[in-house]
Parts: C-alpha cells; structure tokens; sequence
C-alpha cells in the first residue's frame, strides 16, 4: 500500500484525448480566443491607466478584473499549457506544477468572486446614494476593497491546495480535466475526501453564495431606485451603468456556481469540462467586449487614442 500511495509523480490529462481529430482546430480556436482576452483585458488597462478622465472607483474595479483575467488565463499556463498539449499530443503535467496550477487557479478565481461583489456595491452606491458617492467610494476604501479580494483567494486557494495535496492518489494519475482543478482531483483519489467536500461547502459559502447575495441585494436596491425615476431618459441611463456589470456576473457566477456549490454526487467530468471551458477561456474574452460595447467613456478613450496614433 505504501508503495502505491507513493507512486504518482504525474497527471496526465483526458480532456482532448477524444476529439483528436479536431485539435489542429482546437488549437487554432483557443489560440485565437486566448491573444483576443489578452488584447481586450490589456487595452482596457491600458486606457483606464492613461485617461485621466477614467480615473474613477468604477474604472478602477474594472483595471483590477482586467488584471485578474490575464493572469486567470496565463498564470501556471492554464490556458497556454492546454495550446502545448494540443500542439504536441503531450498532456502530462508534474506532481509540483498540479498543486502550483491549482493553487493559482483557486487564487484568481476566489479574487474575482469577491471583485464582482465589490463592482455591484459600487453600482448601488452611485445610483442608490449619488450625493454621497464621492464620500463612500474614496480612494481609500476601494483600495480596502480590492485589497480584500486578493487577499480571500490567496488564503482560500492556500487550504484547499494544502487540503488537495496532502490526499493520496495510489496509482491513478489520468485526470479527466484539462488543467488541475479541486474537482476531478478529489475524483481521482483513493482516500477519504469527506472533509475536503464540507470545506469546499463552507468556502462557497463565504466566496460564493455571500457575494452573489450581496450582489442580489445590491441589484434588488438598483432596480427599486431606478423604477422610480420618472424620465425614460434617466431610466435608460442609469440602467445602462449596470447592464455590464450584470451580464458579466451572470456569466462568471453561473458557470462557477455550477462546477462547484453543488453535492459531489452530481459531478459529471464529461459535462463538467465543457462548462470550464467557458468561464476559463471564453468569459474572459467576453468581459472587455461586454464593458466596451455599452460603455461610452471607454469607446470614446479608445478613439482618442487611435486617433493620436494615426496622427501622431
């Protein structure tokens, strides 16, 4: 038994190992979605950074979910490692880089729950309290804020890593997943995974279903603030400042909510891939199209800077 508690060094992963006929394709599809999320996350750093005129809590929020995404994408080449596997036909991956992937990975996703939170308070606080808006959202706060979110998926990503790492494996090392995440993991061992099961019950609590009710409650006082604004115009206008924010909390929090705040009994590896695929590679390119397309101090930076580059 010791032997075999002993003897995986390596994970090999399933995930495209069906459709190998079609990863010439797949490479060039996520290939092409991965440089678009590095190019709208990055533009959107870039502009809220240079115009001083985006130098608000909102844009400031904005920046940091930015910064989030890359690294959600790249850090521990989730998505770049899933392009070198397609490319080479070779899907294994260390022992040390597993928990290292994992732990990143948990690290951004807990950060961006918290963010998203952090973006609707924001939103309620400038339609619901516009007068003490100012006053509310200092520099100092938003800081505290973003502060926070990094912070709770840095400890949150540290205990399930310790509580992953630490089980064992015996001699089964082929994961049915495309990167290492907590779910095939734990389906992958031989030991008992029960406490594992509560803890990641009781972070969902605290990074799941905490955020999406401050979220909700957040959106209940929005939606009852802008009813109430008798122009169609005003309406419009200050429903337009949230729509995008909404659209991307619908996206993010649907797809985590499904792979994780659920009983363990329902998991399905087979469907359960398809949905990480969304939110690890296509929200993160939607996000800078959902903020820009509705949003017109960004589109309208944007085509300040375009212009002074043709020009100048």
């Amino acid at each position: 038994m010791e032997e075999n508690l002993t003897a995986v060094t390596e994970f090999i992963f399933l995930g495209f190992s069906d459709l190998q006929h079609l990863q010439p394709l797949l490479f060039i599809l996520i290939l092409l979605i991965y440089l678009l999320t590095l190019i709208g996350n990055g533009l959107i750093i870039a502009i809220t950074v240079a115009d001083l005129a985006l130098n608000t809590p909102m844009y400031f929020f904005l920046r940091n979910l930015s910064i989030l995404e890359i690294c959600y994408t790249s850090t521990t080449t989730t998505v770049p490692q899933m392009l070198v596997h397609l490319l080479s036909g070779r899907s294994s991956i260390s022992y040390a880089r597993c928990a290292a992937q994992l732990y990143f990975f948990l690290f951004f996703v807990g950060a961006e729950c918290i963010l998203l939170a952090s973006m609707a308070y924001d939103r309620y606080v400038a339609i619901c309290k516009p007068l003490r808006y100012t006053l509310l959202m200092n520099r100092k706060f938003c800081v505290l804020l973003v502060s926070v979110s990094w912070l709770s998926g840095a400890l949150n990503a540290a205990l399930h890593t310790f509580l992953t790492i630490r089980l064992p494996f015996c001699e089964a090392k082929e994961v049915n997943y495309f990167y290492c995440d907590i779910p095939p993991l734990l389906a992958l061992s031989c030991g008992n995974i029960s406490f594992n099961v509560t803890m990641i019950l009781v972070s969902s609590i605290f990074l799941g279903w905490s955020p999406t009710l401050c979220i909700g409650l957040s959106y209940g006082y929005i939606v009852s603030r802008i009813l109430k604004i008798h122009s169609p115009e005003g309406r419009s206008k200050a429903f337009s400042t949230c729509v995008s924010h909404l659209t991307a909390v619908l996206l993010y929090y649907g797809s985590s909510i499904f792979t994780y705040v659920r009983p363990l009994s329902s998991y399905s590896l087979d469907n359960d891939r398809l949905i990480s695929l969304l939110y690890n590679i296509v929200t993160p390119m939607l996000n800078p199209l959902i903020y820009t397309l509705r949003n017109k101090d960004v589109k309208r930076t944007m085509k300040k800077v375009l212009v002074r580059k043709m020009f100048f």
